[in-house]
């Protein structure tokens, strides 16, 4: 037996899907609350034709009251620290206390070009950013208040990766640790776990996972078509990539149900498309 809360299902907002426009990136928003789900989420990339994470989050905000809003994962090591820390603190603030900042490295080097930003120590600059994060969350700043306090305190903080330094990373300066990958959940949760307890922190990691899906007659070919474009594959990998989006009722049902097994406390799953219907079929595989 187990006072374990069941393991919530949240979905990403498709903002980084190709033509993805104002409407149905709200309608989505507004439809995966009405729904239930447990959140809300966007991607980062920068050099890609896609909507900006944290002002994508912004919107969302302002047309719904309760679902939660993340980032899954933020390029942090691409960012100004203090900047980033006013607009966490004041997305957290406007939002009623519902944004979770997950950061991670990337592995595009145009990212980093294109911002000036050195790509080789970007796991060293990501530990600096987190740093200077939550001594700014925590403290007034060397000039004074940087951004709103939120009523409900800073903003939740999770940590992406799956190399041996980015695990002891999440499990060292993090809330939890999210997988980019459903397949590595299992293997990153026990290393996150294990570094958790040797670094002495209290209570428990939350642990996320993230996962791509793509519902309904067309749902095999808009997968097909948009990881390999997103990720810049090609050949078999576009093919191996594309079979890992969850493109029926049942692969979600077992994944949910093999995740839940397996300790996660949230699947967030981004869309393959921008439709707004992939949510009600996404409501109803979860039947």
């Amino acid at each position: 037996m187990t006072d374990r809360a069941p393991m919530r299902v949240g979905v990403g907002l498709p903002a980084a899907v190709p033509r993805a426009g104002p409407d149905q990136i709200l309608g989505w928003a507004r439809r995966a609350e009405a729904a239930g789900f447990s959140s809300l989420a966007a991607l980062d990339r920068v050099v890609y034709a896609n909507h900006e994470p944290l002002l994508t989050l912004a919107a969302a905000a302002a047309v719904t009251e309760r679902i939660a809003l993340a980032t899954h994962v933020l390029l942090g090591a691409t960012r100004e620290p203090a900047l980033l820390a006013k607009q966490a603190a004041t997305l957290h603030s406007l939002s009623g206390g519902r944004f979770t900042l997950g950061l991670g490295v990337g592995v595009r080097p145009a990212d980093y070009a294109a911002t000036g930003t050195p790509f080789a120590d970007r796991g060293r600059r990501l530990d600096g950013v987190v740093d200077a994060l939550r001594h700014t969350w925590a403290s007034a700043g060397t000039a004074g208040a940087i951004g709103p306090v939120s009523p409900g305190g800073r903003p939740g903080l999770v940590l992406g990766g799956r190399s041996p330094r980015a695990l002891d990373r999440a499990a060292r300066l993090g809330d939890g640790w999210v997988a980019g990958s459903t397949a590595f959940f299992a293997e990153g949760a026990a290393v996150v776990r294990e570094a958790w307890r040797r670094h002495g922190r209290e209570g428990a990691p939350r642990l996320l996972a993230v996962g791509y899906v793509a519902l309904g007659a067309d749902g095999p070919t808009q997968a097909r078509r948009y990881l390999p474009e997103y990720y810049g594959v090609a050949a078999e990998a576009a093919t191996t990539l594309a079979s890992t989006a969850l493109t029926s009722p049942r692969a979600v049902r077992d994944t949910v149900r093999r995740l839940a097994g397996e300790g996660c406390d949230e699947l967030v799953l981004y869309p393959c498309g921008a439709d707004p219907d992939q949510v009600g079929l996404l409501a109803e595989a979860l039947r």
